[in-house]
């Protein structure tokens, strides 16, 4: 990483930092540095967590298939809100359903797989980049901020709805349509927890802050972590235009 104080001139000066802030803060002995935040990760349990993330994935497509004012929009603004809402109805999903999954540093490639890759000719695809702990990190933080709210059953489904119809997305056709539907979808939240909570009248506002949180996070790092062991170089979006209107069995 750029700039590394492990590395160049100021190696010795880094490691004599680094004996006495274990003198002084016995607690960090074993904290790296900042580079550490830049190293590529994959999950611990792939198996597992793959598995829970795809059952979420598919309540995700379930709740929108099931709603018939999404189906009553042009098709071109469904694949439009799709392409858009898919990662932060995702990542709702995985907080309702309550997935916890833990990260592992992934092995570095060989010296010789560097080489053969530097070598690929122009047509052949790239090696795809792996997460970030620094990403995943801040992926989990807006995954315990949503958790200390505990949310109830409709809570999530009228918070799902306002993010689903998002009037703001370039390109929609009935952007005025789609924008009456979030105003709905918030007024039944605001009136759901109206008497649910009278001694929090913030509790709105705060729900909608922390939700603006997850469209932060990239839609390729939840496909890189939660879905390319199992998809491989397929295009997620693709899959899930499939998802959303293959016939229900």
């Amino acid at each position: 990483c750029e700039r590394c104080q492990c590395h160049g001139e100021d190696k010795h000066t880094a490691i004599l930092y680094g004996l006495l802030s274990q003198n002084l803060h016995p607690g960090r002995a074993l904290q790296r540095c900042p580079c550490h935040q830049r190293r590529t990760v994959r999950l611990r349990t792939p198996h597992v967590t793959c598995r829970a993330a795809s059952a979420v994935l598919l309540k995700t497509i379930s709740f929108m298939k099931n709603l018939p004012s999404f189906h009553q929009l042009p098709r071109e603004d469904q694949l439009l809100l799709l392409d858009s809402c898919w990662a932060p109805l995702f990542l709702l999903g995985l907080v309702q359903e309550m997935v916890t999954f833990e990260v592992m540093e992934a092995p570095a490639p060989s010296m010789l797989k560097k080489i053969l890759l530097s070598g690929q000719s122009k047509g052949q695809e790239p090696e795809r980049t792996q997460p970030t702990l620094a990403g995943v990190q801040r992926l989990q933080c807006c995954l315990n901020t949503f958790w200390s709210l505990d949310l109830s059953p409709k809570e999530y489904a009228y918070l799902k709805g306002a993010i689903l119809f998002n009037p703001d997305i370039p390109g929609l056709r009935a952007s005025l349509h789609i924008q009456s539907l979030q105003r709905e979808a918030q007024q039944a939240l605001q009136e759901l927890l109206q008497p649910q909570h009278p001694e929090d009248q913030a509790r709105l506002f705060h729900i909608f802050v922390v939700a603006s949180t997850l469209k932060s996070i990239p839609p390729a790092l939840i496909t890189d972590l939660f879905f390319r062991p199992l998809i491989g170089n397929a295009d997620i979006v693709e899959l899930l235009v499939e998802m959303l209107y293959e016939p229900s069995g």
